[in-house]
């Protein structure tokens, strides 16, 4: 998992004031225009479909265990324990993974709203709004978010056909609750970042 160092906060007012203000703006402006990328460019709503495909590998296993212990047979019992094994082993990376993200995200926020209130330049700040990427995670996530909720309302509606395979039919609910809440939490970070950019940024 590449990891790359943030950019420092803001200097003090105190200290901004003895520095030339064209190239403090000019500093404010790159980074900003560098936290807004990590922040919400394409690079963080693929590495968060990302999470979510080892999530539904994870889940995969797990449900192939599931589907192995309602054989009953002792191959199947120890192809379940396999499973079921492998299905932990990549969950809980992928959670650490997930707790990484969240953190960085949580970081990144803090300084882009240090940032932005350390001074004003308008053709800056108009960048960093960046309305179309917003409008590309809220569609991309509503379109992820539907598909979630098709497939686990889809399978809930058709467990009288699918009766006596319990295992597929958490697997199937199971990956529409993870496609779900992947919609979910891109969704949430699109409105986010529009509501603070309204505020940050007001005349």
């Amino acid at each position: 998992m590449p990891r790359r160092d943030l950019p420092p906060p803001p200097p003090p007012a105190h200290v901004r004031a003895w520095l030339d203000e064209s190239a403090v703006r000019a500093d404010r402006a790159r980074i900003l225009r560098e936290l807004g990328r990590r922040s919400l460019g394409m690079g963080r709503l693929l590495l968060l479909w990302a999470v979510s495909a080892v999530f539904a590998l994870g889940w995969t296993f797990v449900a192939m265990g599931l589907m192995a212990f309602e054989e009953g047979d002792v191959v199947s019992l120890g192809l379940g324990v396999l499973f079921a094994v492998l299905g932990v082993g990549v969950l809980v990376p992928a959670g650490f993974w997930f707790a990484w993200g969240a953190r960085r995200d949580r970081q990144v926020r803090r300084l882009l709203c240090a940032w932005a209130e350390a001074d004003r330049d308008p053709a800056a700040d108009s960048r960093v709004r960046a309305p179309g990427r917003s409008l590309t995670w809220l569609l991309a996530s509503f379109g992820l978010a539907g598909a979630g909720l098709f497939l686990t309302f889809g399978v809930a509606l058709s467990v009288r056909q699918t009766e006596g395979r319990y295992g597929e039919i958490a697997y199937y609910m199971g990956l529409g609750m993870i496609l779900w809440i992947t919609g979910l939490l891109g969704l949430g970070k699109a409105g986010a970042h529009y509501r603070w950019a309204i505020r940050a940024f007001r005349a």
